[in-house]
């Protein structure tokens, strides 16, 4: 079989044999990432750097309004400007099926018919692609079209609608209530609660990465798609439903992705645009996002509004849970943030509990899954929310969450597979010094720099999805993986190497990706892709040593031998109880005179959840200071403490929760869409007004984990990828309670809040 040079990355894992014989275990080392050479290198292609024969540049055009029709698109300047090969608008785009959405097989952002009509559903909607020889002329061709309105009235204040929020028919499958007990009366009869209203504001996603796309047709009905997408199997089936194609005639290639969280896993606009634009010209063209562009198209998480009720007993013992949330949605999308879901459900025990989320329609670009969608935000009310009533009994929180914590799932009954939530506690503890913590606020200075010290738990819900695998053991003793997963810097081909060698006992194994055409793969979401590919690889391979095992002579010291008896090491199939008993690989394809030997593979619907409730847990430490004068907020210290089950590789998975927890402290403290409640336009569409952190604001960050398997999930492992932003915001919050005196229930915490 052949090697595709594009998507493949070799691994050798450096582990010799250790002198019993066995070759050493690859899983759990700090293995550095396979494709870092090739990134600090400039030798990783990403989707914006293919280089294509004859490839033109495309730039959108965005509408100014939030509702209404084009009334008339003026584009003669544009048309006559140099270098333009064409234009296309409503009037003239090839005729588009309306795109599928997740919940109904695709993975659109939204189910609007891209450039079919003459209405405009928000601000920064696309009413114009030009395409020109370079990426300038398009560029500035864009800048002279002239586009009029008849303009109507569109939802656009949150505020002044939430009042009409109605509870959606699911929240990803989902009720939107729970309720369990009379929460609100036992609220009432509480001598110890807490009842407030905490918001989170919105949030844009810009990965380093712009997002970019290049089509080809080779003829009318095949189409290569090179786009930046977390989601590159269903990008291609969304692809196929919108232009009327066979499946197997069209293949999207993302062998490098630049980050995504989240903000990548939909198909937006821009893709279909440009595969359309390729269409109209009939040549290859390029669209890659404006960073301004990807404010515009690409979406953003939600503005909530979270009422959160606490009761407890003298003890601290929960007697009622109340949430009750309010979010912004459209009604053309699909992705409402599952705030009512995962922590609220699963994390703390309680008598009663009441949980409602209600969503309200704007019109404004849809949605998209941040970074722990639902559990990020979520996190913040209800671990502020702990923090206020610990601080009300004058009980540590840390004890409060342990009074609390439940034997069984709160709401399903069922028995955790693996939770040590407090075991994570108590070791993050432990690593910060939080028993030298003072609990009265105001209580520590240095200067003019009030000091405070805050914890929140990280919760993250276990995902699995089926997947596929395409495994190639050679007679070289070295191996192929096929999977068409993505890798957005996460480690994914690194891990999955290294649990491969392991499994096989080889040290040369490579990992291809990031191509539809081979074996479908779950999208980059959900902290579950690793998880997913690592159940096929692992049928994969069973599969393939019961196939070696067949080829065996019967003069083998592998004859009669099961899988049971056998295990893999130094390139081969041995015996467990007999050291020296087995053959190489090498040895079994040469006797079968094969020169390799393939087993493809897919794995059935998981089948865990309906007996476990399964999760991720954390316990983030963070300590601040606050000027006392300015209000400036600064974090100095981080621990974070993380029960995730067996750790594949500690190095990227450190990597992974350290940039997580970056971008919770962004969310807390500097992050905000700015969004004009007249025009609806967002405002601040630049990474210079968009305020992210930058190095100077981040402290040292210690990561721990329990790495304890989970004897549930393909190879003890869980996802990683999304729960170390959770709790983060909480953490800071209560940090500044504790520092100032002052409790922030809105996000972000900005200095005119302290003063």
């Amino acid at each position: 079989m052949q090697k595709t040079v594009e998507t493949v990355v070799k691994g050798a894992p450096s582990a010799p044999s250790d002198p019993s014989g066995h070759t050493s275990n690859h899983v759990g080392k700090p293995i550095h990432r396979v494709d870092g050479q090739l990134k600090v290198t400039g030798k990783a292609t990403f989707s914006a750097e293919f280089q294509l024969e004859y490839v033109a540049y495309g730039a959108l055009v965005y509408s100014s309004i939030a509702r209404g029709r084009i009334a008339s698109i003026d584009q003669s300047a544009a048309a006559s400007a140099p270098g333009v090969l064409g234009i296309v608008t409503h009037e003239n785009a090839p005729t588009m099926n309306a795109p599928l959405v997740l919940s109904t097989g695709g993975v659109a952002a939204s189910n609007l018919p891209v450039m079919q009509s003459d209405e405009i559903f928000w601000n920064g909607q696309p009413v114009a692609v030009i395409i020109a020889e370079t990426q300038e002329q398009a560029d500035y061709a864009a800048s002279l079209v002239r586009v009029e309105y008849h303009q109507e009235e569109a939802a656009l204040s949150f505020d002044a609608l939430k009042s009409k929020a109605e509870l959606p028919p699911t929240v990803y499958g989902q009720p939107p209530e729970v309720n369990i007990g009379d929460a609100e009366t036992e609220l009432k009869q509480a001598h110890f609660k807490s009842d407030e209203v905490y918001h989170t504001s919105r949030y844009n996603p810009s990965a380093i990465e712009l997002h970019a796309t290049i089509a080809t047709w080779e003829d009318d009905d095949t189409l290569t798609v090179y786009d930046s997408t977390q989601s590159i199997s269903l990008v291609k089936t969304t692809i196929a439903q919108v232009f009327d194609l066979a499946p197997e005639k069209v293949r999207v290639l993302a062998p490098f992705v630049g980050g995504g969280f989240g903000g990548k896993l939909y198909s937006y606009n821009n893709t279909l645009l440009c595969i359309a634009a390729a269409k109209h010209i009939r040549r290859p063209v390029k669209l890659v996002l404006s960073r301004e562009g990807i404010f515009r198209v690409v979406g953003t998480r939600a503005p909530s509004e979270q009422r959160t009720a606490l009761a407890a007993t003298a003890d601290g013992r929960f007697v009622s849970f109340i949430h009750k949330s309010i979010q912004a949605e459209v009604s053309h999308g699909f992705h409402s943030e599952p705030i009512s879901l995962h922590g609220l459900r699963h994390l703390y025990a309680s008598e009663s509990r009441a949980l409602s989320q209600k969503v309200v329609n704007l019109d404004t670009v849809a949605n998209t899954p941040v970074r722990a969608p639902g559990d990020a935000t979520a996190s913040f009310a209800l671990e502020s929310a702990i923090d206020e009533l610990a601080y009300m009994l004058k009980v540590d929180p840390i004890e409060l969450r342990r009074i609390n914590e439940p034997a069984n799932d709160p709401v399903s009954g069922a028995s955790f597979s693996n939770r040590n939530l407090m075991e994570a506690y108590r070791r993050g503890a432990e690593r910060f010094g939080w028993k030298y913590r003072h609990a009265e606020p105001r209580s520590q200075r240095d200067g003019q720099w009030l000091i405070g010290q805050g914890v929140a738990t990280a919760f993250h819900s276990y995902i699995r999805v089926p997947s596929s695998a395409r495994i190639c053991l050679y007679s070289d003793e070295t191996a192929l993986v096929q999977v068409a997963a993505q890798e957005m810097g996460m480690g994914t081909a690194t891990v999955q190497i290294q649990y491969a060698a392991q499994q096989l006992g080889l040290n040369q194994v490579s990992f291809e990706y990031g191509d539809s055409n081979l074996p479908l793969s779950p999208m980059a979401g959900g902290s579950g892709q690793t998880v997913s590919i690592l159940a096929a690889v692992a049928k994969a391979i069973e599969q393939l040593h019961q196939e070696l095992l067949r080829l065996v002579k019967d003069d083998s010291p592998l004859a009669g031998a099961t899988l049971q008896d056998v295990e893999a090491r130094n390139g081969g199939l041995f015996r467990r109880d007999k050291a020296d008993q087995g053959e190489t690989y090498a040895s079994l394809l040469q006797q079968a005179g094969k020169s390799h030997l393939e087993i493809v593979v897919d794995t059935p619907q998981p089948t865990e959840f309906m007996e476990y409730s399964m999760h991720e847990y954390g316990a983030q430490f963070c300590e601040v200071r606050v000027n006392d004068v300015t209000g400036e907020v600064r974090i100095t210290r981080w621990v974070g403490s993380f029960d995730c089950g067996r750790i594949l590789n500690p190095k990227t998975a450190k990597s992974q929760l350290r940039g997580a927890i970056i971008m919770g402290i962004g969310m807390a403290l500097a992050e905000d869409t700015l969004f004009d409640e007249r025009q609806g336009r967002i405002v601040n569409a630049s990474l210079a007004e968009y305020h992210v952190p930058v190095h100077l604001d981040i402290p040292t960050i210690d990561v721990t984990f329990l790495d304890i398997p989970d004897e549930h999930t393909p190879f003890g492992a869980h996802g990683i990828g999304e729960i170390g932003i959770t709790g983060v915001a909480a953490a800071i919050a209560n940090a500044v309670f504790n520092a100032t005196g002052k409790r922030i229930r809105d996000l972000p915490i900005t200095l005119d809040k302290l003063l």
